[in-house]
């Protein structure tokens, strides 16, 4: 089957590569003319575990091009573009409609257009009516199929999904997005386009809801002299309720979780119906990330001239990208207050130059450097280098070994063995100075 995906970033040009994979030959669209230079020469301008290998390996079944007129070619023609969040928290739909004009003067008859961007209920309506405003002759379709990925494991995702959506309200459309991914072998569900718009917000911010929660639990933990670790395992042993997303932390991030929150919010305000529960989410996370240096704050009223070490600053590992990473909001309270600043992240910190040229914080080529003379280290992300870090470094290291970690990267029978202060979330605090 020809398909076209318009939009190379996360979720464009993962599902290209394994669309590829399974035998389809992909067009790559893009207005941005350094990735598709990137991208022929065999490089990802994301990072994304397996998937610049998996690009070399189906490059013959994979054109990278800002062509719109190859449109035209395509039986099934993708909008995986992004629908970043507004100031009010709704989505920014400029670039799925500016996609949509460009299919709907170029593409062929007969065309599905399938709508793989995270996009409001009503949105694929909205589109089906542009194009027909535009080529009142043409006979295409408009399908809903959101995508279900985690950043990091996106291509193993992709291959060992639990279910593919297909909002599909005319059954040849349905027909052949099915046939596109009959390759895959994965359970199908064919559902109304709006059902299908619903289910991928209901389903994001479900866990982010479940992270929120297991996190306030987390907070009373503390009070009560409870250990959340504790806790969730034995709350996951349920059925009912499943063990994943019960990690208490310091709160979620990425591209995901808080713009879709804050979209579903919006959506339901702006339809006169509270989501109690959503807009619960979003304000439980926002005073979630910065758990750390409230803390903190026990020893630092202010942090000014105080060395902090951010350990970690992706939002989570096996990743490169800071949207939304608690590492950002960290550190501009603390630089605010004056601190002086040194951060290490194995992936993030070159991401992290460029996305903030102008922020005044130094970067460490290794754990070893970002602790050396520290005042106290903040722990923003569990990279397995720090969930592996021997403790007896901290008090090597640092002036002297305050240890705030908002991933539980430790268990506290080891940490008491060593001579730290260690405050985690949910758990007891282990001070053996």
């Amino acid at each position: 089957m020809k398909i076209a995906v318009a939009g190379v970033g996360y979720v464009g040009l993962v599902t290209a590569v394994t669309l590829a994979d399974v035998g389809h030959d992909v067009i790559c669209l893009d207005v941005d003319k350094g990735k598709l230079k990137m991208l022929k020469e065999g490089i990802s301008p994301i990072y994304e575990y397996g998937l610049e290998e998996l690009m070399l390996k189906n490059r013959e079944r994979l054109e990278f091009t800002d062509d719109v007129t190859k449109y035209s070619e395509a039986q099934v023609i993708i909008i995986g573009v992004g629908t970043p969040e507004k100031e009010d928290g709704s989505a920014d739909l400029s670039a799925v409609f500016s996609v949509a004009d460009s299919i709907a003067d170029n593409c062929s008859d007969g065309a599905v257009v399938v709508v793989k961007s995270t996009v409001p209920i009503g949105t694929c309506e909205s589109v089906r009516r542009r194009i027909d405003e535009r080529r009142p002759d043409l006979h295409s379709f408009v399908v809903s199929n959101p995508e279900f990925l985690s950043q990091g494991t996106a291509v193993r995702d992709t291959f060992n999904a639990d279910r593919i959506v297909i909002g599909a309200d005319d059954e040849q459309a349905y027909k052949t997005v099915e046939e596109m991914y009959a390759p895959l072998e994965l359970p199908i569900v064919h559902v109304s386009v709006r059902s299908s718009e619903m289910i991928k917000y209901a389903s994001n911010d479900f866990l982010a809801l479940k992270i929120s929660y297991i996190n306030e639990i987390a907070n009373f933990c503390e009070i009560v002299g409870a250990d959340i670790e504790e806790v969730a395992r034995g709350m996951g042993m349920d059925r009912r309720i499943g063990s994943n997303f019960l990690k208490a932390g310091i709160g979620y991030g990425g591209s995901c979780f808080p713009k879709d929150t804050k979209a579903l919010n919006f959506q339901s305000d702006h339809a006169g119906v509270k989501l109690k529960t959503v807009k619960a989410t979003i304000d439980v996370n926002r005073e979630q990330r910065i758990k750390l240096i409230d803390k903190a704050r026990r020893f630092f009223p202010t942090f000014r001239d105080v060395r902090v070490a951010i350990i970690g600053l992706t939002f989570k590992p096996g990743t490169d990208d800071l949207r939304e990473a608690p590492a950002k909001q960290n550190i501009d309270i603390l630089l605010n207050e004056g601190a002086d600043i040194i951060a290490w992240d194995p992936l993030g910190a070159e991401n992290f130059r460029k996305r903030y040229p102008n922020c005044a914080i130094n970067f460490a080529k290794d754990i070893d450097e970002a602790l050396t003379d520290a005042d106290v280290c903040l722990i923003m992300t569990e990279w397995e280098k720090i969930v592996e870090y021997p403790l007896d470094n901290y008090k090597k290291y640092m002036r002297r070994p305050l240890v705030f970690d908002g991933r539980n990267c430790y268990k506290l029978s080891e940490v008491e063995k060593h001579e730290i202060f260690y405050d985690s979330i949910g758990r007891k605090i282990v001070d053996t100075l």
